[in-house]
């Protein structure tokens, strides 16, 4: 139950950010929050992470739907590994779900946390975060119990 909570709340916490940077925001308009590191910046991404993939929005989706149905056919293989590995697919989980809502409503994903070097937003922060946690069982946590 700890997961569906944790995973409702990171779409939460996407789609209200989102909503907010779309209902107050004009497409490519920047607010400083503490420059010169972090602004709000209104962003449609069109393409994968990076810019890569533009326009390719069908072949996008399509790759999230096929690894979701992945995770939901291997769910209980999963719930059976360790937290790292739980946590891991359950926070990149939502943060998918929350990119593909956007890629499906509105062709793009829309993006706004602005660090200068990129932009994001809280999916995709769910999603690096579950990575993080899977390459931390990988690299880390699996050399230990060796």
């Amino acid at each position: 139950m700890g997961y569906a909570i944790v995973a409702a709340l990171i779409l939460v916490a996407d789609r209200l950010s989102k909503y907010l940077v779309m209902a107050n925001m004009a497409e490519g308009e920047s607010v400083p929050l503490i420059p010169p590191f972090f602004y709000i910046t209104y962003v449609q991404n069109r393409g994968a992470a990076f810019g890569f993939f533009q326009g390719q929005t069908a072949l996008l989706s399509a790759i999230a739907v096929v690894c979701l149905l992945f995770i939901f056919t291997q769910w209980n293989k999963i719930m059976a590994k360790s937290a790292f590995v739980r946590w891991g697919v359950v926070t990149a989980l939502a943060g998918a779900v929350g990119n593909l809502i956007d890629r499906l409503r509105w062709g793009a994903v829309i993006d706004f946390a602005d660090i200068r070097i990129f932009v994001f937003n809280v999916a995709d922060a769910a999603i690096v975060l579950g990575v993080a946690l899977l390459f931390w069982e990988v690299l880390i946590h699996d050399r230990k119990a060796r």
